[in-house]
């Protein structure tokens, strides 16, 4: 294993010509022997399909809600325009902005082109727009990361570089490849001693990633490369460090960079919906046995927090993060089987797309602590309102904090997290920690997210002399 593979974020793509001097070339010398893998500009995908945290519909949603009308092209000449003015913020040269845009105008036209034709057909009878959803879905997802891989690489030849654009995107092309098949006929001929390929976030393949992994897709391509060269590092570049919390929460010094952890700390904060590195690409690096690497992109002397199959070392807390759930609480007596209730509850709520974050459970209720939007917990709810009619269900919004870090019982997580929470006025409405200690969960009423994280960051890890004396 001697290469490294690397993933650049959006938001750091945006802000590129910042990083050509650091990340590309180091005093004055490229740096080869390396691929990279690139997201979307900043916002682009979010306009292509919807915007990931407001729900705001993008050309993709556009389509599928309302195709009838004007909304979605509409949305795909704003999606144009932007990516137009992302480009033109990194590139400098006349010949390179005019070649960026003649690509993004020539995709999107045939897009434009590609909609307009499915939807006429979808009017006759024996057609159904919503059976072609997923694969325009698809589509749409690829055009992000097509255009700033294009970009990308206009850029880096423009400063002398041997840059080469990988199109895993299958724009135009009729194969019908799996992932990793796709990846492989695409580097084949690749020496990355001498170039530096510019590789696309999505990859079109059989199972259709955006199906299984929605916008996960471009660490799910980025692992899949990795295992597959057996690269000697997975390295995701990002704005910021890996840290015992949001910095903008409790305080840039006051947060503190991680440094070291277990691919199994990385599965817990993929639970509570961080963006890490996505569960499905963080189980790929750990089984091809490849370390990762997160860094900030913008310190590029900084080795950031390594990410590995490490053995437990001293107990210790890594990090607090949480995010507002809905507690889904259904109190059923006349149900003899507790577990035939549960069953019910999950495959419901796995089909309406949920993601359950934590639960709980006694001998006639079960709560299942779910990150959902109202009208998507209302569904669940309706549901199983209809499975089992002499329930009692219910559902409240509340907060999730997470206390993560390995062997946590040797620190007394639970009582000083009680402690620290009581000093702020706080008192939880569950605690909960399993055997294993790595992870500690306070369920608190909603609106307490900040106010929580603060106090117990300040006393589990500000307050190191207490932890030192605590852990001996």
């Amino acid at each position: 294993m001697t290469h490294i593979v690397e993933k650049i974020g959006g938001t750091s793509m945006s802000r590129l010509n910042e990083l050509c001097h650091t990340l590309f070339i180091r005093n004055g010398t490229p740096r080869y022997g390396r691929y990279f893998v690139v997201s979307a500009f900043a916002g682009i995908t979010n306009l292509l399909l919807e915007h990931k945290k407001s729900g705001q519909p993008g050309v993709y949603m556009q389509l599928a809600l309302n195709p009838d009308d004007r909304g979605w092209r509409d949305a795909l000449s704003k999606t144009s325009h932007a990516m137009i003015a992302a480009h033109q913020a990194i590139l400098s040269h006349p010949d390179d902005i005019d070649a960026a845009t003649g690509f993004v105008q020539d995709r999107m036209r045939e897009t434009r082109t590609c909609l307009a034709d499915l939807k006429h057909l979808c009017s006759y009878g024996g057609f159904r727009l919503e059976e072609q959803l997923s694969r325009v879905r698809e589509m749409l997802a690829g055009l992000g990361e097509m255009h700033s891989a294009y970009a990308t690489t206009l850029f880096l030849r423009r400063h002398g570089l041997e840059a080469r654009c990988v199109d895993l995107s299958g724009w135009r092309d009729k194969s019908n490849l799996a992932l990793d098949d796709r990846i492989r006929k695409s580097i084949r001929d690749i020496d990355p001693e001498r170039e530096m390929p510019i590789i696309t976030g999505y990859a079109q393949c059989k199972s259709g990633l955006m199906q299984e992994f929605d916008r996960g897709y471009s660490e799910v391509t980025f692992s899949r490369l990795a295992a597959i060269i057996r690269a000697r590092e997975a390295v995701i570049r990002k704005e910021y460090h890996l840290s015992s919390a949001d910095p903008l929460l409790v305080g840039a010094g006051k947060a503190r960079k991680i440094g070291h952890t277990s691919y199994d700390l990385a599965d817990q904060m993929a639970n509570l919906g961080m963006e890490a590195i996505h569960p499905s690409a963080a189980r790929t690096l750990r089984q091809a046995k490849v370390p990762l690497r997160v860094t900030n992109v913008f310190e590029p002397e900084d080795p950031g927090t390594l990410i590995n199959a490490r053995d437990t070392e001293t107990p210790a807390v890594e990090m607090i993060a949480g995010l507002d759930v809905f507690a889904l609480e259904v109190f059923e007596q006349d149900e003899v089987d507790i577990n035939l209730l549960d069953v019910a509850i999950l495959n419901t709520i796995g089909d309406h797309g949920l993601r359950i974050v934590s639960k709980t459970i006694n001998a006639n209720t079960i709560t299942h602590y779910v990150d959902a939007k109202p009208a998507a917990i209302d569904a669940v709810a309706d549901d199983l309102g209809a499975l089992y009619p002499n329930a009692r269900i219910s559902a409240c919004k509340l907060v999730l904090i997470s206390v993560l870090g390995h062997d946590l019982q040797g620190l007394s997580v639970p009582a000083r997290a009680l402690q620290a929470l009581a000093k702020a006025g706080i008192t939880p409405r569950c605690v909960l920690q399993g055997p294993r200690g790595v992870e500690t969960q306070l369920i608190l009423d909603a609106g307490l997210l900040e106010t929580g994280i603060r106090s117990l960051h300040a006393e589990l890890k500000e307050d190191v002399a207490k932890a030192t004396t605590i852990a001996a």
